[in-house]
Formats: structure tokens, sequence, C-alpha cells
């Protein structure tokens, strides 16, 4: 019981953004790719776990190689023990439930990382940016497969 207050009161304390997850400190470091995330703003996607303890991202597709192989990224931490995911949305730069977002992939629109997936908060949003960015295709969260981080990482969609 302790340490639940504990964590609580360290979540109280920490800048917290949409989706009830702390900001990235200044110098957070994704644990994928090893950039400063603080950096990339407008990309920002994270994990907030039952504890309270969070990971950041520099984009969603950081965010899904590190789901897709927490342990690699992030010992002692399981996937199931995550209580959210959160993604930062293109148009209104707000961050959004990443089971909830939509997402294009193969646009002319370049992250930090390079090719990313691009979440929106809608489907009308996401057909919009599909034509005027020239995007190949539109995804769920589910629907992101678990070699797709890399072949974008290569430029294929």
């Amino acid at each position: 019981m302790r340490g639940f207050l504990v964590a609580c009161l360290l979540a109280l304390a920490l800048p917290v953004g949409a989706l009830g997850s702390p900001e990235p400190k200044p110098r957070d470091l994704c644990p994928v790719c090893g950039m400063v995330v603080s950096k990339y703003p407008a990309w920002i996607a994270s994990v907030v776990y039952k504890d309270g303890h969070a990971h950041h991202f520099d984009g969603a597709k950081d965010l899904f190689k590190y789901l897709f192989d927490v342990q690699r990224y992030a010992r002692g931490h399981r996937r199931e023990d995550i209580a959210r995911i959160g993604v930062t949305e293109y148009y209104g730069l707000k961050r959004v439930d990443a089971r909830q977002a939509w997402y294009v992939i193969g646009s002319d629109v370049l992250g930090p990382m390079g090719h990313e997936l691009i979440p929106l908060a809608s489907r009308e949003d996401a057909e919009e940016f599909l034509r005027d960015h020239r995007g190949r295709r539109i995804l769920r969260f589910d629907e992101v497969t678990r070699d797709l981080p890399g072949r974008l990482d290569a430029g294929r969609f």
C-alpha cells in the first residue's frame, strides 16, 4: 500500500499531458533509438505503466518497436502492465489514445527517424492526410504488424 501511495504522489508531482501521461523531461531518451524526446514535441508517444512509470518515444514507429519487444527495451517491464499508450496526433498536436488513433504510412511527411506511422485522431483526418500527403495506407493500432516499423525504416510500405 505504501508503494502505491508513493507512486501516486510521484505521478502528481510530474508535469502531466493529455491522457494523464507525464510529459517527458528535457533529457528523457527514447528507449528504442536513444534520441532526446523533448526535442520533438510534435511526435511524442508515451506508455504509462500501472505503477506510474512512463517511457517516451520520438514517434509512433519507435513506440511500436517497443511494444513488440518490451523486454528488449525495458527489462523488468511487461506489456500487460501498461495502463495507457498515447501518441501525438498530427493536426491538433494533442496526445490521444494510441489504440483509438488512425495511422497513415508511406506519406511525404517524415518524422525525426524518417518514415513514420502518422497518428490522426479520426478516420476523416486520416483520409484527408492520405490525400494531401500522398500516403499509401491507413491502419488501425491492431493492424500494425511486428515487421512494419522495420519496413518503414527501409522505406518499404
